[in-house]
């Protein structure tokens, strides 16, 4: 069970459903009521649903103690006891590196005492009690073989691990699994939901919404999907804030707190 999407938590006001986009409806709503400010103060609460109505003192509160007890005593659950400081610094270096490709190497390297392969174990030991989730890496035939407010980069990664964790929210009940993909040109996309048919929607996510940032997002999706072997797929950026529509290249433009199941 994950923590709430925003839909759940009622952030998003559900003027758009995924549903509808994954069957080829277009997308129109005005810009969504979650603005810049309460989408980044949600980023750093979460979606945990014991945190609702308190303060963000509060919730920050919350957060910081639950991390301490994931490392002082649920992580023991999954098969032996860990140093608690050494666990501390390992999630650490793992919300550093949210919504990036990451190896264990550097890993060891950013945490600083442990090996490679306890930092595997001390992952796997993460996993196993439910306090992170990896993004599978997407396989398709391919045409060729070639502190957020003054972090807004962190931000952006943290605003990405945030739509990838709706996405799977509501991807499930529609038989749909999410996966990141890059292809053989080194083109990447930030999440596909793929279904056990075949059919495939890709999302690239992005923080802004001004125009050259949607229109990059939109040129790289299209590019991605033109090397894919596959049925024309549904292509959506997701976008902080902004309005809800259809480019004239058929790309869907979504502001995250707009969407719904």
């Amino acid at each position: 069970m994950r923590t709430l999407s925003l839909f759940e938590s009622g952030d998003s006001d559900a003027s758009v459903s995924l549903s509808d986009l994954l069957k080829g409806r277009p997308p129109r709503a005005v810009a969504a009521g979650l603005d810049f400010d309460r989408l980044l103060t949600r980023l750093t609460s979460g979606g945990w649903p014991g945190l609702t109505g308190l303060s963000a003192s509060a919730k920050a509160a919350s957060i910081r103690d639950y991390a301490q007890t994931v490392a002082t005593v649920d992580i023991d659950a999954a098969g032996r006891t860990r140093d608690p400081v050494r666990v501390m610094r390992l999630m650490r270096a793992l919300a550093r590196s949210t919504a990036t490709e990451v190896t264990a190497s550097t890993l060891a390297r950013d945490e600083a005492s442990l090996s490679r392969d306890a930092v595997r174990e001390y992952i796997d030991a993460l996993a196993r009690i439910f306090v992170i989730e990896n993004q599978p890496a997407w396989s398709a035939h391919s045409r060729s073989s070639a502190a957020l407010r003054r972090d807004l980069g962190f931000a952006g990664q943290v605003f990405e691990s945030l739509v990838v964790h709706d996405l799977r929210v509501h991807a499930q009940p529609l038989g749909g699994d999410v996966f990141h993909a890059r292809d053989s040109a080194g083109r990447e996309i930030d999440a596909i939901i793929q279904f056990p048919s075949g059919r495939w929607a890709g999302f690239e996510v992005k923080l802004g919404a001004s125009a050259d940032t949607v229109d990059a997002a939109a040129t790289g999706l299209l590019g991605f999907a033109a090397n894919v072997e596959a049925d024309a797929p549904v292509l959506t950026v997701v976008t902080g804030t902004g309005p809800s529509y259809r480019r004239a290249d058929g790309v869907n433009v979504v502001a995250m707190g707009a969407l719904a199941p």
